[in-house]
């Protein structure tokens, strides 16, 4: 009688297990169905999203491919048909565009190389070196951040002036070499997260601050970098108010100034396809550039806007 009460037993224990076995089973089930729902609408949504900011890039490169009438047409014609692949070909034949291009980048390359070294310098004596009155002059720095440079145009233009500096690149290229707030306080941020100990151990080794600098800090700091010259070229690159202030020359024109000439020369009757396709081509080198570096690039966003 007590082996036959025990056996029962051990079959309903038995029995109450594959009930709670299957249990689970479907209740991971219903939890695995909902997490792939979820996962499903968020990757929906982003695809939207995308779809909805690449949309005006996408125009943009359709326009350029098209006739004004085209661009103008409604309903709106979404694929060029024919494509008028001579707009591209027009813009280097009807203007200087080759010669603004390499005027811009004769100017950008020099600021982005010197924003590098002025604010990684001036971002290292802030956050890793302890001196009298640093933490009154950082401030001071940060504060510049508040003042646009509509507000300084003027009297830059009297202090380049008075240099003979004006109608030439120098104006443009000169002040990066002294730092821009905005660089300097995000390196600034990225610095801090380094381990001091690091720093100490050098110092131990018999290096330098310069030797740390160079050696140790900028290596770590070849995310934060690349943002920095990013942000840097794309500024220059489509910079129009100082490169209108200071030159005046139409052969050293920038190419955001050769854009607005090419539209002021059609004044009467603008030409929308041929702008179309010079504004794709003023864009085109940023896309690649942030092609091939945006791994580095949203690493960096991370690291210096994140951590810490």
């Amino acid at each position: 009688m007590t082996r036959t009460t025990k056996a029962t037993g051990d079959q309903v224990a038995i029995a109450r297990k594959a009930t709670a076995r299957r249990r689970l089973i479907r209740m991971r089930g219903r939890a695995g169905a909902r997490s792939m729902l979820g996962v499903t609408i968020i990757n929906l949504a982003a695809l939207a999203l995308g779809m909805l900011f690449a949309l005006p890039f996408y125009w943009l490169l359709s326009s350029s491919l098209k006739t004004t009438q085209q661009i103008f047409q409604l309903p709106p014609v979404w694929w060029p048909d024919p494509i008028v692949w001579s707009n591209y070909l027009r813009v280097f034949t009807e203007s200087p565009f080759a010669k603004y291009t390499l005027n811009t980048l004769t100017i950008a390359v020099p600021v982005t190389i010197g924003h590098l070294i002025s604010c990684s310098m001036a971002a290292y004596g802030f956050s890793r070196i302890e001196w009298k009155g640093r933490d009154i002059l950082f401030g001071l720095t940060l504060s510049t951040l508040m003042i646009s440079f509509t507000v300084t145009m003027i009297p830059l233009f009297l202090v380049f002036r008075t240099l003979g500096w004006l109608n030439s690149y120098r104006p443009l290229i000169v002040p990066a070499f002294f730092g821009d707030a905005y660089f300097i306080f995000m390196l600034w941020h990225f610095f801090r997260t380094i381990p001091v100990e690091l720093s100490d151990a050098a110092r131990v080794d018999g290096a330098s601050e310069l030797g740390i600098f160079f050696r140790l800090i900028l290596p770590l700091s070849k995310p934060a970098l690349a943002v920095v010259g990013l942000f840097s070229f794309i500024r220059v690159w489509g910079d129009f108010l100082a490169p209108l202030v200071f030159i005046s020359n139409m052969d050293d024109y920038t190419i955001a100034l050769g854009l607005f000439r090419f539209l002021g020369d059609r004044a009467h009757e603008t030409d929308w396809g041929i702008i179309m396709a010079a504004s794709t081509l003023t864009l085109l080198p940023i896309v690649i550039i942030f092609f091939f570096a945006q791994r580095t690039f949203i690493e960096g966003i991370k690291l210096t806007g994140v951590k810490g």
